[in-house]
């Protein structure tokens, strides 16, 4: 075996044959794309070594868990309080449609806290079960990679073990970016948001992306004041012009205060809360300042630029194709290689990944039609094209039809919240290019509309489509009229 102890930053040697390795794959990183790959590349008859940071709900260079940000502190504890927030805008309808919801309602943040807990806790101990019926051997502990077949592990206490591999893979995510601002220790990452002990009252959040509206959506839901700065027009950038706006429409309705162009310049602890200064001299209050301003490949620790890895000036592990990394022995998957960064893409990078190291079936994995869902209230989905980015490519002319109407149920409680859908169609072939939906249960049909779209359907199909009434969902197929024409050769124009 080359296995061996290090004591002192002692080197691992490199295994001098293939038979000397302890395993066909090692995996550091056991993320949703770090378990997927490892288990699948153990049904094609790998052994399977992979290792962990231990768990806590919120992330270090020291702490983390099997599940990765997805399960621990991303996807599905989001989902958790954006369900809890649903509640109180709903409690508030229930009225018109002849709910006695008088007496006042109180929310009790620590119950959903701990329910939240615990279910990240049973998922936790879902995917070790998972592993481990696979066959896959865990270790926990930080890995760092020492040479091209090569990782040491440094384990709890501080004892370092090395374990060589035929093939090494990267699956390490990404972490919170936090901006360099005087008072920044005062500030927060979504990692403490998921797991506060106190409900803020008041709350700024700095930045348009998927984190900060959610989270805006989340806290305002749930009853607190919040202020959302973000540094452009609108917020979520590189999305549909006229669905950002949408989503920027609804969030101000329901009580968000924007701050468009605005940054922040600096945080100040004071004895009623945290100021926070704007780059327009603003000055707001707040129990929680969100910093929600991105996240940067976990590379840092990995030990790559001394093995021969390449990776970019984010720190994003460079890849081909195939996910094969400079190194020919060494791969990378998810977050860290910067591509697409959601958490279904990663588990097809790592299905593809054990079917091209392992199974003989090489395969590249395919980011077309890959459908998005940002679960502000009420939530924007899309899929496809843009209308910018089809204005962009277009040959011909690109066709938009769009619906804005009021959905059946605020007809009865009388809330003002239109739900907008688009379709964006070639002129030539007919083919539906893209399709966006900000509205309720956006997320579930835009399912299904992306399996219309990754079969290529065309605007025909949706027409001839038979709708289900009465359905949000039936005016995807009864969008007849032509909204706009953007003729070949055009430019839309957009500062936002």
């Amino acid at each position: 075996m080359s296995r061996k102890m290090l004591i002192d930053g002692e080197q691992c040697h490199q295994a001098e044959a293939e038979e000397h390795y302890d395993f066909d794959l090692f995996v550091i990183g056991a993320g949703s794309g770090g378990v997927r790959a490892s288990r699948f590349s153990a049904s094609h008859g790998a052994k399977v070594g992979i290792c962990e940071l231990p768990f806590d709900p919120i992330s270090s260079e020291v702490v983390g868990g099997i599940g990765g940000t997805c399960v621990i502190r991303g996807c599905v504890p989001k989902k958790i309080l954006v369900y809890g927030a649903s509640f109180g805008p709903e409690l508030q309808d229930a009225r018109s449609f002849g709910w006695d919801v008088n007496e006042k309602v109180d929310f009790d943040w620590k119950k959903l806290l701990q329910k939240k807990t615990d279910e990240i806790v049973r998922l936790n101990g879902i995917y070790k079960r998972l592993l481990t019926n696979s066959g896959v051997k865990m270790y926990e502990g930080e890995g760092k990679i020492v040479g091209p077949h090569e990782v040491e592990v440094t384990q709890l206490d501080g004892t370092k073990i090395c374990y060589s591999a035929k093939h090494i893979l990267i699956a390490t995510g990404s972490r919170a970016v936090i901006p360099d601002i005087p008072g920044k220790e005062f500030g927060i990452t979504s990692d403490e948001a998921l797991s506060l002990e106190e409900l803020p009252k008041r709350v700024v959040v700095l930045g348009g992306g998927y984190i900060a509206v959610e989270f805006a959506s989340i806290w305002n839901g749930m009853g607190a004041k919040v202020d959302l700065c973000f540094r452009r027009e609108l917020p979520l950038r590189g999305f549909d012009d006229e669905m950002r706006a949408v989503v920027a429409r609804n969030l101000e309705a329901r009580g968000i205060n924007m701050h468009p162009r605005t940054n922040l310049t600096e945080l100040i602890k004071t004895e009623n809360g945290i100021k926070v200064i704007t780059d327009h001299g603003e000055e707001l209050l707040a129990d929680a300042v969100l910093f929600a301003t991105g996240r940067a490949p976990n590379s840092k620790r990995l030990n790559l630029n001394a093995v021969g890895v390449e990776v970019d000036k984010h720190g994003a592990v460079k890849v081909d194709e195939y996910s094969r990394t400079t190194v020919p022995s060494i791969w990378a998957i998810g977050d860290v290689t910067n591509r697409m960064n959601l958490t279904p893409v990663a588990l097809m990078e790592g299905s593809y990944f054990a079917n091209t190291v392992f199974g003989g079936e090489p395969t590249k994995p395919d980011y077309n039609f890959v459908p998005y869902a940002v679960f502000c209230i009420p939530p924007l989905s899309v899929v496809g094209q843009s209308e910018e980015e089809a204005v962009e490519k277009a040959k011909g002319d690109i066709l938009v039809y769009t619906s804005s109407f009021n959905p059946m149920k605020n007809t009865i409680s009388g809330r003002q919240e239109k739900t907008v859908m688009k379709l964006v169609v070639d002129g030539d072939t007919q083919k539906v290019l893209g399709a966006s939906m900000c509205g309720p249960d956006a997320p579930e049909i835009m399912q299904g509309i992306a399996v219309a779209l990754k079969c290529g359907a065309t605007k025909k199909q949706f027409d001839s489509t038979v709708g289900i009434h009465p359905s949000a969902a039936e005016e995807f197929v009864t969008m007849r009229s032509i909204t706009r024409r953007i003729e070949a050769g055009s430019k839309l124009k957009t500062n936002l």
